[in-house]
């Protein structure tokens, strides 16, 4: 049978018997269209087609599909297809090769921290793109290939997160950003973004402000902590069966009391290092921070704090840890023990920083000076203390409209030099 032409039909293909060679039969009706048999007795569907024109001209015979998965009219009607885009200049083999070797989205991944993240992103953002990497995106979209992934496809994965809805956010944005790099380096067609139109969550702002009271609770609860170098904190239902002396160093005592006195971020009150303040300009000036490098307004208590503080020789930083040379590390276990022994159990480390913004708000400040001492770029994150500004004028308010309401009640007047009543007599 090696060799001959013939309608190729389901019956025909079960008739073909293997041979010591490996050989082709061609379809009469239909050009190129090739059924191969191997010795082993596996069989194909092919098409064979010739690219170009002249001696320039190749040969193509890709794989259409195996026998019998793929029975005679399927295979017959793709190879059609295929033939037709070959008279259109189309090349059905270089597609299919350009399909099986396109990037997938783990290319992507790699490619963005190798050629973006770590070129151009912070040390605590690259690893915070890595972590969002590997612990959601690789696991949904790793295998997929990038040219390929849809928006159903992200608004489901988008959908799984929904309990989380800063988290869910924030693997949207990374990944519209990756995709958009992925348009610049031809791995997608330009304008092809399918981030765009999945719908992000909404996002509910923290306001967590310490109190007057609960900044003394705080208070109180540091200089016990300092005092003897730990907390004793009760049996608590469900944490603990036994009462508990929770150990709270000195040094997380000061990072601490720094964090309220300056509104400074934790990183970089921990990484504070002795040569970048200036006790003369009462400032601490850090080369480097979240927002680029950034001047830290030392009011006279966050002075005092430093003033007390010793300095360790091979230590660079303020904040010393327990390894040589190291600055403190781990701030949340002792945070966990104060905040429990001032009765502020929902308060986060970081609402520290929201309660320096809350008391200069509160006291006058306006959001340019508080954005300003924060670090904002943007004025829009200062936007959240705005409410709390408006409490001295409504305490200005309180009093002229009582005043008004004074002279209007007894008829005397208390307009600035008149020095004369308007009772009514």
């Amino acid at each position: 049978m090696a060799g001959i032409k013939v309608k190729l039909t389901q019956r025909t293909a079960e008739a073909a018997k293997p041979e010591a060679r490996r050989y082709h039969i061609t379809d009469t009706d239909l050009p190129g269209f090739r059924l191969h048999v191997l010795p082993s007795g596996r069989k194909g569907w092919y098409l064979a087609y010739r690219l170009g024109g002249g001696r320039g001209a190749s040969q193509r015979e890709p794989k259409i599909g195996d026998f019998p998965a793929m029975k005679a009219e399927a295979a017959r009607r793709i190879a059609e297809g295929w033939l037709a885009d070959v008279r259109k200049g189309g090349d059905p083999a270089g597609e299919r090769k350009a399909r099986r070797e396109a990037p997938r989205m783990n290319d992507l991944f790699d490619r963005y921290l190798e050629d973006h993240a770590r070129r151009h992103k912070k040390v605590s953002s690259v690893e915070n793109d890595v972590r969002m990497i590997e612990k959601r995106l690789r696991p949904a979209f790793g295998r997929l290939k990038v040219a390929e992934l849809a928006r159903p496809e992200i608004a489901a994965f988008h959908k799984r997160l929904a309990e989380t809805p800063y988290e869910a956010n924030r693997a949207l944005a990374l990944l519209s950003k990756m995709l958009n790099l992925a348009e610049i380096w031809d791995m997608r067609p330009d304008g092809s973004n399918p981030c765009r139109h999945v719908r992000k969550y909404a996002e509910t702002q923290r306001k967590r402000f310490l109190s007057n009271v609960e900044l003394a609770r705080l208070g109180n609860a540091l200089r016990l902590a300092e005092r003897d170098g730990f907390l004793e904190l009760p049996a608590k239902e469900g944490v603990r069966e036994k009462p508990a002396r929770a150990p709270v160093s000195a040094e997380a005592v000061a990072a601490i009391r720094l964090l309220i006195l300056t509104g400074a971020r934790k990183s970089e009150i921990l990484k504070l290092r002795w040569e970048w303040i200036d006790f003369e300009g009462r400032r601490a000036n850090l080369p480097d921070s979240k927002t680029g490098d950034k001047s830290i307004v030392l009011g006279p208590a966050a002075l005092e704090v430093l003033a007390g503080l010793q300095r360790t020789e091979g230590n660079p930083h303020v904040i010393r840890g327990a390894k040589p040379g190291a600055h403190l590390v781990n701030l949340k276990d002792p945070w966990l023990a104060v905040r429990e022994a001032a009765g502020l159990d929902d308060a986060r480390i970081h609402d520290l920083r929201h309660s320096y913004a809350s008391v200069g708000a509160a006291g006058g400040a306006s959001l340019p000076i508080i954005g300003a001492l924060l670090g904002h770029t943007q004025a829009q994150t200062t936007q959240r203390y705005a409410h709390l500004s408006d409490d001295p004028m409504q305490a200005a308010a309180a009093k002229i409209s009582g005043q008004i309401a004074s002279v209007m009640h007894s008829g005397v007047s208390i307009l600035a030099g008149d020095g004369r009543s308007n009772r009514q007599e």
